[in-house]
């Protein structure tokens, strides 16, 4: 049989004994450096895995701040080709304009008759002169300035609008428009 008496206890039992009274406050004392040791370690290693996110943070930044420079630098450079693009269309379409003139724009030389917008018959009789050009339109002649408007109905149903557009001695350049009334 068992003998369960004091003298007899347990081993696993003499172990909690110094967690009994007598050793509480030598207990809570361990529990206190325990629990301060643990907030001062999970402190240094949040300290260290800080400094180290840190770090990579930072080169991280100076490689972007890498990147946006070089960026500026492409954009700057697109914009200053986009100038020089910019330039090259307006002198070319100065050139083209120079070529073919803007529609229902007509050059005429001297003696020379021409049918303007399918309804006007406009001839430029003799050499421009100082002041205006001599025009015959459809079978009347009329003395017409540089910048001057002449309306004109061919027929009862259309309106037409020359204007002399400019002069010199080599032709007349005229601009001709005709709408239905």
């Amino acid at each position: 049989m068992f003998d369960r008496t004091q003298s007899g206890a347990s081993p696993h039992r003499s172990r909690w004994r110094h967690f009994q009274d007598e050793h509480r406050a030598l207990s809570v004392l361990i529990v206190i450096v325990g629990l301060i040791a643990i907030l001062i370690g999970g402190h240094l290693y949040g300290r260290y895995l800080s400094s180290v996110d840190l770090a990579s943070r930072e080169a991280q930044i100076e490689q972007l701040r890498a990147e946006s420079q070089k960026q500026k630098r492409d954009i700057d450079g697109k914009s200053q080709q986009i100038t020089q693009l910019q330039s090259k269309l307006t002198k070319t379409q100065a050139a083209l304009d120079a070529i073919l003139p803007s529609p229902n724009t007509y050059n005429i030389n001297p003696n020379q008759t021409l049918i303007l917008d399918g309804h006007l018959t406009v001839g430029l009789v003799g050499t421009p002169g100082n002041e205006s050009v001599l025009l015959n339109i459809n079978g009347k002649p009329q003395a017409v300035a540089a910048g001057q408007t002449i309306n004109v109905s061919p027929d009862g149903t259309t309106k037409c609008q020359l204007v002399v557009q400019s002069f010199d001695v080599f032709k007349a350049v005229l601009v001709a428009s005709c709408q239905a009334q």
